[in-house]
C-alpha cells in the first residue's frame, strides 16, 4: 500500500522551499508515496506548493503579537478554526507521517497528529527552538536538526543531525557562471554583489544597501538586489530613475542557483534556510541577522559562522552605516573572501533531504 505523508509548515522561503525538497527527496526514493502538505492560507507556501506540482491545504492559523494586544484575541480563533481544519484533514487523508518544518501551520496539524498517535517528525532548522516545537518535541518520534547542541531544547534520544535541506540546483555553480551573467546581464569582469533580505523583505538591508548604492557604483561594484515583495515598488521607483547599469533590482529571484553562481559576495539576513544554501553554495558573506525573531535566533546562527571565521557579521544597528564600506573592503581583499567561502563551504551538510527522507519513509513502515 502506498505511503502517505503530510508536511506541514511555511510562512517565507526559510520554511518553504527546504519542505518542497524533503517532498522531492521522498519522490526520488519511492516515486509512488503520496504526499500532501498543509500551510497558512495567505502565506508564500500557497503559491510555491502548487508550483512545485504538490497539493496543498490551507489553515487560517496565524502568529500571536509577542506584546499584549487586542489582535491576539482573533489569533486565539483562529487557531481554534486551524485545529479544526487540521482534525479534518488528518482524518481525510489518513497519513502514515506527519512532518513539521516549522511556521505556523506546523503547531495544528502535528499537536492533532500526535494526539490520533500518528508518527511525527520535526525538522528544527534553527540554533535555536521555538516554544511550539519545544512542546511538540515531547511526542514526537524524530527531531532532524541542524546544529549540534540542540540538547538543551530536545531529548537527546530523539535528535539526529542532518542539516537543512537546499535546493538540488546548488550544486555545481562554477559551470553556470556564464548563464548567470546572461540571466542578470551583467558585466564579467566586474564584481557582483547579491543582495537577499528573505520572501518579504528585510528593510533594514533595503536602507542599508540603498545607503550604500552610490560609494559602490563608484567602486564598480554590481548589485543584484532582492527587495522582497513588500519594498519593491517603492525602491524600483527611487532607484529605477537612477537606470544605473551596475544595479539590477527585483522582488524576488526564481533562479537563485544563477544568482549564487554570479555572486563574489552575498548580503543576507541570517535564517537557518539561507545560511545551510551560503554553506553549500561556498559563498563568501556578510550577514545582518534579524532582531526581530524569536530567542533572537539569527544573531545566534550567525555567531556560529563568525566564531569559525566562516562569515562576517553586522547588527541590525550598524547595518546602514558600515556595510558600504564591509562591502569594498571584502572586495578589495579576494583573500579574505577565498578564506570565508573555505570556512563555510566546511560547515555544509550534503544531501540533508535525503537522508531525512529515508528516516520518514522508515517511520511510515
Amino acid at each position: 500500500m502506498d505511503k502517505k505523508i503530510i508536511i506541514s509548515g511555511g510562512g517565507t522561503g526559510g520554511h518553504v522551499f527546504p519542505a518542497i525538497s524533503i517532498a522531492n527527496a521522498l519522490k526520488r526514493i519511492d516515486r509512488d508515496v503520496i504526499i500532501h502538505f498543509v500551510g497558512a492560507v495567505g502565506r508564500l507556501e500557497m503559491i510555491k506548493v502548487p508550483e512545485a506540482g504538490y497539493e496543498i491545504s490551507g489553515l487560517p492559523v496565524a502568529g500571536f503579537e509577542r506584546k499584549l494586544s487586542i489582535k491576539n484575541l482573533s489569533v486565539i480563533i483562529r487557531l481554534l478554526k486551524s485545529m479544526s481544519g487540521a482534525r479534518k484533514i488528518i482524518s481525510s487523508f489518513k497519513p502514515d507521517v506527519v512532518v513539521g518544518v516549522g511556521g505556523y501551520a506546523s503547531g495544528p496539524i502535528l499537536k492533532i497528529a500526535q494526539r490520533k498517535g500518528i508518527p511525527t517528525i520535526i525538522q528544527e532548522q534553527n540554533s535555536y527552538a521555538g516554544v511550539t516545537n519545544k512542546l511538540l518535541a515531547r511526542k514526537a518520534r524524530l527531531i532532524c536538526v541542524a546544529y549540534e547542541g540542540m540538547e538543551k531544547y530536545f531529548p537527546r534520544e530523539k535528535i539526529l543531525l542532518t542539516g537543512n535541506p537546499v535546493r538540488k540546483d546548488l550544486a555545481e555553480l562554477e559551470n553556470k557562471k556564464k548563464q548567470a551573467y546572461r540571466y542578470f546581464n551583467l558585466d564579467n569582469s566586474l564584481p557582483v554583489i547579491l543582495v537577499i533580505g528573505g520572501s518579504g523583505g528585510s528593510r533594514t538591508i533595503n536602507e542599508s544597501v540603498a545607503a550604500a548604492c552610490e560609494k559602490l557604483e563608484k567602486n564598480g561594484i554590481q548589485v543584484i538586489w532582492q527587495t522582497g515583495k513588500f519594498y519593491y515598488e517603492t525602491i524600483k521607483d527611487e532607484f529605477g530613475k537612477l537606470k544605473s547599469r551596475l544595479v539590477h533590482i527585483c522582488d524576488f529571484i526564481d533562479r537563485m542557483d544563477l544568482a549564487y553562481a554570479a555572486a563574489d559576495i552575498v548580503v543576507s539576513r541570517a535564517g537557518a534556510g539561507t545560511i545551510s544554501e551560503l554553506s553549500l553554495a561556498s559563498m563568501a558573506s556578510i550577514l545582518i541577522p534579524s532582531p526581530n525573531v524569536a530567542g533572537d535566533h539569527q544573531t545566534k546562527n550567525a555567531m556560529a559562522l563568525v566564531s569559525r571565521k566562516a562569515a562576517l557579521m553586522l547588527t541590525d544597528n550598524e547595518a546602514v552605516l558600515r556595510l558600504a564600506d564591509t562591502i569594498t573592503d571584502l572586495v578589495n581583499d579576494p583573500g579574505k573572501r577565498k578564506s570565508l567561502s573555505e570556512n563555510i563551504s566546511s560547515m555544509a551538510f550534503k544531501n540533508s533531504d535525503i537522508k531525512i527522507a529515508k528516516e520518514i519513509l522508515k517511520l511510515a513502515e
